[in-house]
């Protein structure tokens, strides 16, 4: 490995770590050479991922929380100062998605309604809060958190996991969109408050890829050819290749990268497109 890349004798903290993109992040940058404080809500998932990262011989802490509430939150940074003496980066990756219709019209079926939650039942605000608190104000209170351990020592890494979707527009996706869009720009305003402190923060934003939450869906060979057709490469990412990005991110390597997102997806951006 070029010691560029290395992330060894860094702590890392990653939200949403029990499953998909977050869990392979967790264990990437464990590979890497970071020992890592895992966050899920789920704690059987959260715990079964530190239990990966310790058999890559590397240490793990598994703090279960709510990423919507600050106390928990708080609480996961006190962990892991406690636990480790630092903290060098923080990946936000937590998120959800609830695709509705903003309105609902008797009859009226938009361009994608396959893939939609409900296609005849509109957004409540409580589900539009729940998407925004879930996806972007999450990266603020971690942000806040951490702020003390990092413009101290004038040093650290932030990655937010953003999406395509923050510069696509498909139907039933506008709470997923809005926040992403949201946490790209979080992204860019915290990366110019912070870069005289010498923290770079990013984010990085997937496409289309394969995780336990859309295989259902994908099976369906319809829906497959769907997806395949918007994306340029003909083929789904991979969470692993999500999380090498982070891990370049994450480490001395892009030093002088901040206050970007970085799309990953296969080229959908390029066409316009994508669910």
């Amino acid at each position: 490995m070029l010691k560029e890349y290395s992330l060894e004798d860094k702590i890392a903290i990653v939200t949403g770590a029990g499953r998909g993109i977050g869990k392979t992040i967790a264990l990437t940058i464990a590979e890497a050479g970071a020992d890592v404080t895992v966050v899920d809500r789920t704690v059987d998932q959260n715990d079964q991922t530190a239990e990966e990262i310790r058999k890559l011989a590397r240490k793990a802490l598994a703090v279960p929380a709510d990423v919507t509430k600050r106390d928990q939150v708080e609480n996961v940074v006190e962990q892991t100062v406690s636990q480790f003496g630092k903290i060098d980066i923080l990946v936000n990756n937590v998120g959800t998605a609830i695709l509705k219709p903003v309105a609902f019209v008797p009859g009226l079926k938009f361009k994608g309604w396959e893939v939609a939650d409900s296609w005849d039942t509109p957004l409540t605000e409580e589900e539009w809060h729940l998407v925004l608190n879930t996806n972007l104000t999450s990266a603020f209170l971690f942000a806040q958190s951490v702020a003390p351990h990092m413009l101290r020592k004038k040093k650290g890494k932030i990655i937010n996991i953003s999406s395509n979707s923050a510069d696509l527009a498909p139907a039933y996706f506008s709470s997923y969109c809005v926040s992403k869009a949201g946490l790209s720009m979080f992204t860019r305003c915290l990366a110019t408050e912070w870069a005289p402190f010498n923290i770079c923060v990013n984010a990085v934003g997937p496409g289309s890829v394969l995780t336990e939450l859309n295989e259902s869906v994908l099976a369906d060979p319809e829906m497959n050819k769907f997806v395949l057709e918007s994306i340029p490469l003909g083929r789904l990412g991979e969470t692993r290749e999500i999380a090498l990005l982070v891990v370049y991110l994450a480490s001395e390597a892009s030093d002088y990268m901040t206050g970007q997102t970085l799309f990953i997806d296969g080229g959908q951006l390029s066409r316009g497109s994508g669910v």
